[in-house]
C-alpha cells in the first residue's frame, strides 16, 4: 500500500480538510512501523474507482491486553468522496467482516454517528471525567517510576503490559508504573491541551480500571504536577469514586462492536496514540 500513500493522503485530505497533509504522512509512517497482527491489514481499506482512490478507512489492529489471543481494531479516518457515498457502507462492512474481532469507533464524527449506531455499535464510555488527582487522598505510600527498558519495576508486570508501556513511551506517551504494597500497576498518559488549547492536561490512555486510578491518583498527581500538568481526563460513564472533578456527559462518547469490549480508560494502541489525535 505504500505505493498508494499519496493517493490515500489526497482522499483523506478531501474528507478531513481541517487536517494538514503532514498529519496523514506522519500517521501512515507510524502505521508502517507497527508490527502486523496476524493476517490483518497493515493500513486498512480503500475504495477504488477506475484506478483512483475515492474512499479510505484506516484500521489499527492490536491485541486486547490480558485477553489471550483476542484482537481489537480501531476503525479510523473514514472518508469517501461525495460522488461515491453510496458505497461508503460497503467499505465499512468490508472492514468489519471478521466476527472474532472487536471493533472500536472512538472519534465518530457527527455525520457518521447515525451509521455507527445503525451498525449496532454499543457505547463503552458515555463521556469524560476531568479530575484533579492531587486532591485525591494519598493512603498508603506509592512509588511512581517511568517505564524504561532498564527499570527493574517493569518485571513486576505481565509481559503484554511491559511491551505496551514501552511501545507507548516510544510514541511519546508518559508510561508509568505505580508500586504499592509490592504490587505494580501500569498507566499511560498522553498530553493534550483543552479549553481552546490553553490548558495542558493528561489524558488517561491506559489503566486497568477506574479503581486503580483512584487508588494511585494522589501519587500520580504529584508526579504529573512536576511535569507541569494538574488536570487529568479519563473516559467514564459518570463520576468516579475517589476522583475529585467534574463529569461531562456526551463529551467524547466511545463505541465498540464485538466479543471483547474495552473498559473506560483503555485506549491503548488506538488513534489517540498512533495518529496523535
Amino acid at each position: 500500500m505504500q505505493a498508494d500513500w499519496q493517493a490515500v493522503i489526497d482522499c483523506l485530505g478531501r474528507g478531513f480538510p481541517e487536517r494538514p497533509r503532514k498529519h496523514w504522512e506522519e500517521a501512515l509512517t507510524r502505521m508502517a512501523r507497527r508490527r502486523p497482527v496476524g493476517d490483518f491489514p497493515q493500513y486498512g481499506y480503500v475504495l477504488d474507482s477506475a484506478g483512483r482512490i475515492v474512499g479510505v478507512m484506516l484500521t489499527l489492529y492490536f491485541p486486547a491486553l490480558g485477553q489471550g489471543d483476542a484482537v481489537r481494531c480501531n476503525l479510523s479516518s473514514w472518508a469517501v468522496d461525495e460522488d461515491f457515498r453510496s458505497y461508503a457502507l460497503k467499505l465499512v462492512m468490508t472492514a468489519m467482516r471478521r466476527k472474532e474481532v472487536t471493533y472500536l469507533s472512538i472519534t465518530p464524527a457527527p455525520v457518521t454517528l447515525k451509521v455507527t449506531e445503525a451498525l449496532r455499535f454499543k457505547r463503552f464510555a458515555d463521556g469524560q471525567l476531568a479530575f484533579l488527582p492531587m486532591l485525591s487522598s494519598t493512603g498508603k505510600p506509592v512509588q511512581v517510576v517511568e517505564a524504561r527498558t532498564d527499570a527493574p519495576e517493569l518485571a513486576l508486570l505481565p509481559q503484554d503490559e511491559q511491551e505496551m508501556l514501552l511501545q507507548h513511551a516510544a510514541m511519546g506517551c508518559r508510561a508509568l508504573i505505580c508500586i504499592r504494597d509490592g504490587l505494580a500497576s501500569p498507566f499511560v498518559f498522553k498530553t493534550r491541551r483543552v479549553l481552546k488549547g490553553l490548558v495542558p492536561c493528561s489524558q488517561v490512555i491506559y489503566c486497568r480500571s477506574h479503581a486503580d486510578v483512584s487508588q494511585h491518583a494522589g501519587a500520580l498527581g504529584r508526579h504529573l504536577l512536576r511535569k507541569g500538568q494538574l488536570i487529568c481526563l479519563v473516559d467514564s460513564n459518570g463520576p468516579v469514586t475517589g476522583l475529585v472533578g467534574r463529569y461531562f456527559a456526551e463529551i467524547g462518547p466511545k463505541y465498540f462492536k464485538g466479543p471483547n469490549p474495552p473498559t473506560p480508560g483503555d485506549l491503548a494502541f488506538t488513534e489517540f496514540v498512533v495518529f496523535g489525535s
